[in-house]
């Protein structure tokens, strides 16, 4: 039970919290994807407005090297021809720093692009984890045009992969 004194200062958190979650709670397929620029495994600079004119598949992941997480990849990884012929290319990202993402890389031999996220992104695209800064597996197809096509939170590592191809085939038609 909270004392009536700290009640005013309550509802002051609850507002201030509310309203720093509010744009990315809010983001809905036909939405502009929020741009962002972050460092991949090799510590290049990366930047979403780079991608107009291009699919971009970006799927956030909680950690790099463990079960689910390596499943998803190694999924994406084995399946990325079937992404690539349709014009699109994938990003995985994750709270998980430039190292461990290049160690995540090499390990498993990927063949796609990995991001480092200070938790900024992970936010801005309402993916981040109630109490710690880890992301959800939320995976967004975002179209040519830097829109959001498709926002998927209800992920199975094993199937991201085929399911993104199949839905660039469809919009694509």
């Amino acid at each position: 039970m909270i004392s009536p004194r700290l009640i005013p200062a309550f509802v002051l958190f609850l507002t201030f919290a509310t309203s720093l979650f509010a744009h990315a709670s809010d983001l809905k397929t036909g939405d502009d994807a929020p741009l962002f620029t972050a460092k991949t495994q090799l510590n290049e600079d990366f930047d979403l407005t780079t991608r107009k004119g291009k699919w971009t598949v970006l799927y956030f992941y909680p950690k790099a090297d463990t079960p689910g997480c390596t499943a998803q990849a190694c999924t994406f990884r084995d399946n990325i021809k079937k992404i690539t012929d349709l014009g699109a290319d994938v990003y995985g990202i994750s709270v998980n720093s430039v190292e461990e993402q290049k160690a995540f890389y090499e390990k498993h031999r990927l063949n796609f692009t990995l991001l480092s996220d200070d938790g900024r992104i992970t936010r801005l695209y309402g993916a981040k984890m109630m109490v710690v800064t880890i992301a959800k597996r939320w995976t967004f197809l975002i179209d040519p045009e830097l829109k959001i096509r498709a926002i998927e939170k209800d992920v199975d590592p094993i199937k991201d992969a085929g399911r993104m191809a199949e839905l660039i085939t469809q919009l694509k038609k």
